[in-house]
């Protein structure tokens, strides 16, 4: 460069820039800009392979969390057998076990949703092809995922058309497979456990089935009583004393309702 310098006429104005300017300012417009320095061969793929690992790990968790979220048979039948005895059902032991894990009492009206939604024909037993069938309509096959789903079968309750096919269900839930009826201290149990709290009328019409000499309720009388609580006023205004009431004898339910307005 200096040769070059010597070799050419220098002009006052380009000395005078020269001078103008300091070394390393003059330096780094005769110099050509510098490169970056590229990592080594074997940075380079460490942080590649950094970048990659990193990347798998993410895919990783999240198809293991789709996985544990997805709805799996094999482990829906493993949950059953923590409950279920060696005839392949969850009997009284097994369903007490079963309801403390998920937290609810076994008279809880959320077990009689859940049955219902099981399709489990006696009171107190699932059998597997029950469990396997509504666990998988319900996409539940852990402890922890029933628990997530009490809140929804609770408010199927609160839709009249599920509440009327759960309360018909519950009384060839509740009855011996062998008898056609219900005997009278399960029906109240069950009344009690479906309207005890919807239905202001319930403590005086259960205190009529007390006083009553009725020793079981046929199907008929079962789904009058929901018919009842829902079309009667409460102070009975609208009850038509010489229609049939459940079709129950007349005189028996002119009794109560007698009881009630005096």
């Amino acid at each position: 460069m200096w040769h070059a310098l010597i070799l050419c006429p220098l002009t006052p104005c380009f000395v005078g820039s020269l001078r103008s300017c300091s070394s390393a300012d003059c330096f780094s417009k005769v110099m050509p800009p510098r490169k970056k320095r590229r990592p080594a061969s074997g940075d380079d793929l460490s942080a590649k392979k950094s970048r990659h690992d990193s990347m798998y790990r993410k895919y990783d968790s999240t198809r293991i969390k789709t996985e544990e979220e997805a709805f799996s048979s094999k482990r829906c039948l493993e949950w059953f057998y923590e409950y279920a005895g060696t005839d392949d059902v969850v009997g009284p032991e097994g369903m007490e076990k079963f309801c403390e894990d998920i937290g609810v009492e076994p008279e809880n009206v959320v077990m009689l949703v859940l049955a219902w939604k099981l399709d489990a024909q006696n009171m107190g037993y699932f059998t597997l092809q029950e469990w396997l069938k509504g666990m998988t309509s319900l996409q539940c096959d852990t402890t922890e995922k029933l628990r997530n789903t009490l809140d929804y079968l609770r408010s199927l309750l609160n839709d009249s058309t599920n509440f009327k096919l759960i309360y018909r269900y519950a009384f060839d839930f509740a009855r011996e497979k062998d008898q056609r009826s219900l005997d009278i201290n399960t029906a109240k149990c069950m009344l009690g456990l479906l309207l005890g709290k919807i239905w202001p009328l319930f403590p005086v019409f259960h205190q009529f089935l007390e006083q009553s000499k009725y020793k079981v309720i046929n199907k008929d009388q079962w789904c009058n009583v929901l018919e009842f609580s829902r079309t009667i006023n409460l102070d009975l205004s609208n009850y038509d004393e010489d229609g049939a009431c459940f079709s129950w004898q007349n005189v028996h339910c002119r009794q109560w309702t007698w009881n009630h307005q005096h």
